[in-house]
């Protein structure tokens, strides 16, 4: 199983029906099949995210978070994880709002 305990993880690209931007930053803590991370920057106040890791070492996540509109946004995430050469870790994530417009989006992160 990968661990994503103490792992800070930045958005490379995103979809642009997606809130994060390059200034976002995910701050993931991980104990046994749960995982869990804060976010905030850019376009976010705060998040916060929650979910398991899969045998496959797929995330299935839930997350919320407050804008700088002042909305709170919820969703759902798939994300896909890639280790990379140098041993970090790229999350390709399918999200889908639950609020909104509750459409759906394509977002890459890495480990900083």
């Amino acid at each position: 199983m990968i661990n994503y305990d103490n792992k800070t993880f930045r958005v490379i690209t995103n979809s642009e029906n997606g809130e994060t931007t390059e200034e976002t930053l995910f701050e993931y803590q991980h104990e046994g099949n749960l995982v869990s991370a804060t976010y905030s920057g850019g376009n976010i106040v705060f998040g916060h995210l929650i979910g398991i890791v899969n045998d496959d070492n797929t995330l299935n996540i839930r997350y919320h978070h407050l804008n700088i509109m002042g909305e709170l946004m919820t969703g759902t995430c798939i994300s896909v994880p890639e280790i990379l050469s140098d041993g970090k870790i790229r999350l390709y994530e399918h999200w889908k709002w639950t609020s909104g417009d509750e459409s759906e989006g394509t977002t890459v992160v890495e480990e900083v």
